[in-house]
């Protein structure tokens, strides 16, 4: 008999190693996700580390178990869909160009987004990590575009294109609206956090904020406006208590007033105020050109009517000088008739099934929220700008498809039991 026996103490249970292997697993699939998020914020050159380790991420998370439920597999279908038509239309080039390329990129984008919602779906608390690996991504990138904005070090320039801040991205009107979503998330946590946390979100949000006020993208600002809008009547909406509805109007009232001090008190700086005045106008000479913007909307409409099979990946640049700077003319051009089809359902059903669920109370419910939101945000400019191989546009899609699968699963539980009683 041991010395614990004999004094009548029992020894502590042993660990349970299969939970213990569980824990680990989760943690392990927690930063992987976490990481591969993060890299979505550092795309300075193509192929960037976002691809390389997503492809490998999404190889080896395939091997061991990745689920494609009926939701999933919906979304597969349309995004394949949306790619083979691309794949139709490269053969009407004479010469392939770097075709096969951007079909592979699209293809590979469109399994990212087909990878979260399958994630997602298989564990909500998933969505934590997504969020807190986005948002500090955001905050790096967006210091680096301001400090390269300032030109704070040697070299820092890298930041920036045109005298406009791009983060670690190729494009400012890229890295403007990568902000939206964590500007977003940070606006909601204000909204509906306790009034001693807001030193803790304000001062991140007027970092993000100021980096996509220096990106000096008309898009990003328009989304910043609908935003400011959007989210704090969805959530008004929701909760009909007057005190909540008050607080949100003080609220929202308050950062309307430091975010138009801050910039204000940017404005003061020439260089600033300059490209400022120079961007805030509506129109500018680009769009309206004779062969401007607008214009080569009217002329891709016509091509595309003429053309049912597409006339080719990146092929309407190089013919009018510039894309078409429209998601719509882009699909039916690079990926025909079926490709916009495909993707025009796929959208409307984004928004659909989002709307649905967008109010029901359950633990992912703020996720969703925001980024429902911001992908409204993004459906609106994708008609002045091309966002099909935005990697975080996927990554909204993803959200978004794999919270109606856990609203699926979790109607499926509830009439299951309800049949049992």
């Amino acid at each position: 008999m041991n010395a614990t026996a004999a004094n009548g103490l029992s020894s502590p249970p042993a660990p349970d190693r299969a939970a213990v292997n569980r824990a680990l697993v989760r943690l392990i699939s927690k930063a992987a996700i976490g990481l591969g998020v993060f890299l979505s914020g550092f795309v300075i050159d193509e192929p960037a580390p976002y691809e390389i380790y997503m492809a490998g991420l999404i190889a080896i998370w395939a091997l061991f178990g990745l689920r494609i439920s009926r939701t999933a597999a919906v979304l597969l279908a349309l995004l394949v869909l949306f790619n083979f038509g691309g794949l139709i239309s490269a053969t009407q080039m004479p010469d392939l160009k770097s075709a096969p390329l951007y079909i592979a990129v699209s293809l590979f984008l469109a399994f990212t987004a087909v990878f979260f919602t399958a994630i997602i779906e298989a564990d909500y608390h998933r969505l934590s990590t997504i969020f807190r690996a986005y948002y500090l991504a955001a905050l790096i990138t967006s210091v680096c575009g301001i400090l390269g904005y300032f030109n704070a070090f040697p070299g820092a320039d890298i930041f920036t294109l045109y005298g406009r801040a791009k983060g670690a991205f190729q494009d400012p009107n890229v890295f403007g609206p990568f902000l939206i979503l964590p500007i977003t998330w940070s606006i909601h946590q204000i909204l509906t956090g306790k009034l001693r946390a807001l030193p803790l979100h304000l001062v991140p949000l007027l970092v993000l904020v100021f980096g996509l006020f220096l990106s000096f993208s008309r898009a990003a600002w328009g989304m910043l406006a609908v935003v400011m809008i959007l989210l704090p009547l969805i959530l008004a909406i929701h909760n009909r208590n007057n005190k909540f509805r008050l607080k949100l109007i003080i609220l929202a009232a308050l950062a309307l007033l430091i975010i138009g001090l801050a910039i204000a008190a940017s404005l003061q700086i020439p260089q600033v105020a300059q490209l400022f005045f120079e961007r805030a106008q509506l129109v500018q000479e680009y769009d309206s050109d004779r062969i401007g913007r607008f214009a080569r909307h009217w002329y891709g409409l016509v091509l595309a009517v003429q053309h049912p099979l597409g006339i080719g990946p990146l092929e309407f640049g190089p013919i009018y000088g510039e894309d078409t700077h429209n998601i719509w003319l882009k699909a039916a051009l690079d990926y025909g008739w079926l490709g916009f089809a495909a993707f025009l359902t796929m959208t409307m059903l984004t928004i659909g099934m989002g709307l649905r669920i967008l109010l029901r109370d359950r633990p992912w419910q703020p996720y969703l929220i925001c980024t429902y939101v911001v992908y409204l945000t993004h459906v609106l400019i994708g008609n002045v700008i091309d966002t099909d191989h935005w990697r975080h546009f996927y990554l909204l899609i993803g959200i978004i498809w794999g919270c109606a699968a856990l609203e699926a699963k979790s109607g499926l539980r509830e009439s299951r039991s309800s049949g049992r009683r």
